[in-house]
């Protein structure tokens, strides 16, 4: 297929490139180094799972579940996917 002056496979490239480029964005943006032993909120001590899990935490789970909420954040898809929006 002639593809003007690009390469076979230019666009698909180009995606990668750019969808590398954001990964690599959002692990910097990622907290890094040791976690607090308490929350920076409300005191209460960050289990250690939880630090080993998340490197460099600074909230316990009530008050991240809090933030989350008042950013608008959800771990779920109410979207709904295509198939079920086809039945």
């Amino acid at each position: 297929m002639a593809t003007g002056w690009a390469g076979d496979g230019a666009v698909h490239d180009q995606i990668e490139a750019t969808v590398k480029d954001a990964v690599e964005r959002a692990r910097r943006q990622l907290p890094a180094g040791p976690g607090l032993d308490r929350c920076e909120e409300c005191d209460a001590p960050i289990p250690e799972a939880r630090r080993r899990a998340i490197p460099g935490v600074r909230l316990c789970v009530a008050c991240q579940t809090v933030r989350d909420e008042e950013a608008g954040f959800s771990a779920y898809n109410r979207r709904g996917s295509k198939d079920s929006q086809l039945r």
